[in-house]
């Protein structure tokens, strides 16, 4: 036995076949990758505000390290994580509409020109399923830019999920949550550090 977090999972309510399709997909893309015949991205939004993401820390055995919780602002930040070390994100503190993500993806295709097919992976958030963001999608294919949506339930085949895990959970410091503002520097000052001082490796 060992003593570690529990985690919520909706494991039991997906299509396994449908999973199991996907990632033979998404492997294959990955193959691609590694020849230099496309660039493949993972996409999605996380939220940071001062109702922690309790982390495990360092603690004297006799005490217990508290956290203070309060009802805050909210930062929302936008993600497309390649494997390859590359992070594009934008943050914003306003709701994520489908205006925002069109927004997002139209910064990173113009900022990742590329003459390389470019695959993003995104989940069925109802941002990424409105009439809008279908419209948009229309207009990326034309510049070569390809959606692969992941089926229901399956977060663990959207690899920027473990970017937010580690930011919120070990990288980003626990003194940032005396106030939003420090959170809010403290954030973009890790994702700004991703592919130098902070790395995942996804082997």
């Amino acid at each position: 036995m060992t003593y570690k977090r529990c985690r919520r999972s909706c494991k039991h309510k997906r299509d396994q076949k449908a999973f199991e399709q996907r990632y033979a997909i998404l492997k294959a893309f990955l193959d691609a990758e590694s020849k230099d015949q496309c660039s493949l991205y993972y996409f999605d939004e996380s939220g940071f505000s001062l109702i922690p993401n309790v982390p495990y820390a360092w603690q004297e055995i006799s005490e217990t390290l508290a956290i203070p919780s309060q009802h805050s602002r909210r930062l929302n930040v936008l993600g497309f994580l390649s494997q390859r070390g590359e992070l594009h994100y934008s943050a914003t503190e306003g709701k994520v509409t489908s205006e925002v993500v069109i927004a997002a993806f139209d910064d990173f295709i113009q900022q990742t020109d590329d003459d390389k097919p470019r695959v993003i992976v995104i989940d069925n958030a109802s941002m990424h399923t409105s009439r809008l963001f279908r419209e948009a999608q229309d207009k990326w294919l034309e510049k070569n830019v390809h959606i692969v949506r992941l089926p229901t339930y399956s977060p663990e085949l959207n690899l920027i999920e473990i970017l937010w895990r580690m930011v919120k959970y070990y990288w980003v410091n626990l003194s940032a949550y005396v106030d939003f503002d420090s959170l809010k520097e403290e954030v973009i000052r890790v994702l700004n550090d991703y592919g130098t001082k902070y790395e995942i490796n996804f082997v």
